[in-house]
């Protein structure tokens, strides 16, 4: 058994994985140990440019914050983009490998825990510890075969694992032994403990509950988590909530229309904590609201994504917020979106083909098979405002609108700003992050007095509040106890 390394699992998607790896990750950082985050196979379509130019899934990315480091390719070796429903782009090592569908990429998974293991192997030489996050849950019997994910990458690393259950969605003992019993005898004994997430109550009550689950399974209960109420963390994959914001006359409206293949949706994060802003994410079936922004996200299947636009009404819609003299921003893949059209030739993204765009940009844009990466900071046209972001995309533009850029970068631009003044468009994720350039694009939309919030202080107040948790509730001498962990 390896002493460095942590892997926690979970009973259930959401059962607050991320959040404990990225908890115990702070609290090692805080007593002085070099830790370092790890994810075996990711799926999300939230990733991050790493320092060393690769992808990651963004949640390993928020660890590596937790840790004091900056994120690396080998803190999430493999990341599953998804682009259909039965297929998904497969990234090793933070670079793009191919498209697979579910079929063949179960068959690839013995090639891939070699990557893994090197990956970890890597990270284990460098860091004291390692702290390891699970995907969905190990209990998935039709998955289990050539296992990456979970305990198939814990019987090869040979680490201990504790399993977290998520209270507050009910059931919670059923989780956690019914977890357990699906394990094999070995992988069983490689479970050294319980955590129990998001509880609210009177301990005492559940007091009888966790004495039982300890008899009953031999293994402790290493601690029980609070509901964080407002909590803060960047999400994984799914959106936690479609609106934030009352959609009162006295906010500044944004409206986003939820893309089947939406990616990279914290880029809105700051505008759901914006004290002066109603976010809104509308979904299939939905009218666009009037709204004061519109904001075309990111998306990992363009074309697809711009058809399904088109078949809701929203193209129109959008059309008439234009006459009416609102304003629309194109990020990433909406920024495609806005030119003349869409080139696929080589299937990158679906089948091979090209779409004709929404035509407010003059530009048309390739999908190419190597995709950019890149962590950028510049200045935006509007007025100066100094913004960073990062580029995760495989079209390249061209065209007569990118000679008005919207964002100058060291050596070269990025997007375009239309000749009215109307329709802004970038490459650039985490357009919003920084208050000098969210207040500018909320002032160039029409917000007058535009103050954004600090963003990089709200996501390491979440963080240590995480740390701090973990720290009153989790049981830290019996923790160090059964993994042979002793903090400087």
């Amino acid at each position: 058994m390896s002493a460095r390394t942590l892997m926690v699992q979970g009973c259930t998607s959401d059962a607050g994985k991320s959040a404990l790896v990225t908890a115990i990750c702070r609290v090692l950082h805080r007593r002085g140990l070099k830790v370092a985050p790890f994810k075996p196979q990711n799926m999300a379509l939230n990733s991050a440019v790493t320092v060393d130019g690769g992808e990651i899934g963004r949640a390993q990315a928020v660890q590596a914050r937790a840790c004091g480091l900056e994120p690396h390719s080998d803190m999430n070796p493999v990341l599953l983009k998804p682009n259909s429903d039965t297929g998904a782009q497969v990234i090793v090592h933070g670079r793009a490998l191919a498209n697979f569908d579910a079929v063949d990429y179960h068959a690839l998974k013995p090639r891939l825990l070699e990557a893994v293991l090197a990956s970890h192997r890597r990270l284990a030489e460098r860091y004291d510890c390692v702290v390891v996050e699970g995907a969905g849950s190990p209990a998935e019997i039709n998955l289990r075969q050539n296992d990456i994910a979970n305990m198939g990458f814990a019987e090869a690393a040979d680490c201990p694992v504790i399993l977290v259950a998520d209270i507050d969605r009910g059931g919670v003992f059923a989780h956690l032994v019914g977890t357990l019993e699906l394990l094999s005898p070995s992988e069983q004994s490689r479970v050294k403990g319980f955590v129990i997430n998001r509880f609210r109550g009177d301990l005492a009550l559940l007091q009888p509950g966790l004495d039982w689950l300890e008899r009953r399974t031999g293994k402790p209960v290493l601690g029980v988590l609070p509901y964080l109420h407002g909590l803060h963390l960047e999400a994984e994959d799914g959106l936690a909530s479609l609106t934030a914001g009352e959609w009162t006359e006295d906010k500044f409206k944004v409206a986003v229309p939820l893309l089947p293949h939406v990616s990279n949706h914290t880029d809105f994060d700051p505008l759901r904590h914006h004290p002066a802003v109603a976010l809104r994410f509308v979904a299939e079936g939905e009218a666009i609201p009037t709204a004061d922004l519109i904001v075309l996200p990111g998306s990992k299947n363009v074309r697809a994504d711009l058809d399904w636009l088109r078949a809701n009404g929203w193209e129109e819609s959008i059309r008439r917020h234009l006459r009416f003299g609102g304003k629309v921003v194109g990020i990433c893949g909406g920024f495609q979106m806005l030119g003349e059209a869409i080139h696929d030739p080589l299937g990158i993204e679906g089948p091979a083909g090209s779409s004709s765009g929404l035509g407010w940009l003059e530009m048309e844009t390739e999908l190419r098979p190597d995709k950019q990466l890149h962590r950028v900071e510049g200045r935006l046209a509007l007025d100066g405002a100094t913004v960073a972001g990062y580029e995760i995309h495989a079209g390249v533009s061209a065209g007569p609108a990118l000679d008005s850029p919207a964002v100058a970068l060291e050596g070269r631009s990025d997007g375009a700003l239309s000749a009215d003044g109307q329709v802004l468009g970038t490459c650039l994720h985490g357009l919003f992050d920084l208050p000098s350039s969210c207040d500018a694009l909320l002032r160039w939309a029409g917000l007058r007095e535009a103050a954004a919030p600090d963003y990089a202080a709200l996501r390491e107040e979440g963080i240590g509040r995480l740390a701090d948790a973990a720290e009153q509730h989790l049981d830290w001498e019996k923790l160090e106890e059964v993994l042979g962990w002793r903090s400087r």
